[in-house]
């Protein structure tokens, strides 16, 4: 049985030499070889999946996203309904608006919704995680809005705002925690003051959290930035102020002061550091807040209102 000797399958040229010969599958071995996982039907550009998903890639990149950080762009954001509707009210230059999907309505929502299409402001409804990160997730009851970076004053010119008597103005020294460069924004608009200064170096400046504790007021009340604080000071002493310093340790209370119805800038320091010597050498006058002795100082936002509604008191307002 020469033939049954024979391998199964096995194929021979004729004219080759015997012994054992390669069957089909040897000699298509190439062929057989495995091309893969088959693609995702959105990964194959023939697939209608894939289309879908190209287009979904083109809308979401020509979206405005908003940014993280308290700056979109070379932008500020102001969150919370009574800072967003005091900034439309002053007519602050605004870009974008961004409400919370799904937000309850009031009657500052509805004032921001009508404000903003008459300015034809573009409007972005976005995610509640996505204002937290907007606003370093700050309270911002749903509405944050994008505007420019603050315009600050020149500290004479504050002298030309209106007060309802003679000027009145206050000087921050060293005050780094925009949270009381917003409140004491707030009690100089609430005591009828011309403005507020700062310095210009380590200093807190109008950011998004002081825009927020001053509930609107950084619309209403100028902050001017001084590069010099103490000459700036010298130069208000020339046009004729006096410069009255907060300061826990003076003898002379609040509510004694001699000159309150004279031009007055109240200078008022840190909480930690208190007046810096040079500032405080400018002063014309030193006057304290009694306290209880129980307590060491008060917040420089706090002790600042204080005043101001003792000068506007004895103003007779």
């Amino acid at each position: 049985m020469a033939s049954g000797s024979r391998r199964r399958g096995a194929v021979r040229k004729p004219g080759t030499k015997k012994g054992p010969v390669a069957g089909s599958g040897g000699q298509g071995r190439k062929s057989l070889r495995g091309k893969g996982p088959t693609p995702k039907a959105e990964d194959r550009p023939y697939h209608p999946a894939h289309q879908r998903k190209k287009a979904a890639e083109r809308s979401e990149q020509r979206r405005p996203r908003p940014r993280s950080g308290r700056a979109a762009g070379d932008q500020e954001i102001i969150s919370g309904r009574n800072a967003v509707v005091e900034a439309l009210r002053a007519e602050v230059p605004a870009g974008t608006l961004y409400l919370a999907t799904g937000l309850d309505g009031d009657d500052r929502t509805r004032e921001i919704r009508q404000v903003v299409a008459e300015r034809l402001i573009p409007v972005l409804d976005v995610s509640r995680a996505e204002l937290d990160q907007l606003t370093d997730g700050s309270v911002h009851q749903g509405v944050a809005i994008a505007v420019p970076p603050y315009d600050y004053a020149e500290p004479l010119d504050l002298l030309e705002a209106e007060t309802p008597g003679p000027p009145l103005l206050v000087a921050l020294d060293s005050i780094t925690d925009p949270r009381n460069l917003g409140a004491a924004l707030r009690s100089a608009g609430a005591f009828g003051a011309g403005g507020v200064i700062v310095p210009q170096r380590r200093a807190a400046g109008v950011t998004a959290a002081a825009w927020k504790v001053s509930a609107g007021a950084a619309a209403r009340v100028p902050v001017a930035r001084a590069t010099n604080l103490v000459r700036a000071l010298e130069d208000l002493k020339k046009a004729g102020c006096f410069l009255v310093g907060l300061d826990g340790g003076a003898k002379e209370p609040i509510g004694e002061l001699p000159v309150a119805t004279e031009p007055l800038v109240l200078v008022l320091g840190s909480e930690s550091k208190g007046l810096s010597r040079l500032v405080r050498e400018r002063c014309d006058l030193l006057v304290s807040i009694p306290i209880a002795s129980a307590v060491e100082s008060l917040n420089a936002g706090t002790a600042l209102g204080i005043a101001l509604y003792e000068v506007d008191r004895q103003r007779g307002h």
